[in-house]
């Protein structure tokens, strides 16, 4: 069963930088795609931004390119997302997840358990 630990949340001011962690219980596939989704109480899941083990091509939503960037530490089988220029509408829970393609925020892996995810909060 895949499980992935999230870390690094926390409060930010606006213009602020965090830096989340996500840790692989297992070593990933080649073509998995890791990545980030983010969720507020009463709406969607939302893909965030993803990464693809092998080759390492990244991917964003609209909202966030040019101010996140995701990377991977593949001795470690970790993704981290580091967040610059907050704003308050990047407040919400983070989670990290794994599938075959960019829709792993609704269709991760089979065995797949969510995380805790963490929060994100930036304070205007």
């Amino acid at each position: 069963q895949w499980q992935l630990e999230e870390s690094g949340g926390g409060l930010a001011q606006v213009g602020g930088s965090l830096r989340l962690s996500c840790a692989a219980s297992g070593r990933p596939y080649s073509s998995h795609v890791l990545g980030w989704c983010r969720q507020s109480p009463g709406k969607a899941r939302e893909f965030v931004a993803g990464i693809r083990w092998g080759r390492a091509a990244t991917y964003y939503a609209d909202s966030v390119k040019g101010r996140f960037t995701i990377s991977k530490d593949s001795a470690a089988n970790t993704i981290h997302l580091q967040m610059n220029n907050l704003q308050p509408e990047d407040t919400d829970s983070y989670y990290c997840a794994v599938g075959s393609n960019l829709g792993f925020c609704h269709q991760p892996l089979r065995g797949f358990a969510w995380g805790q995810g963490t929060q994100v909060s930036v304070s205007s």
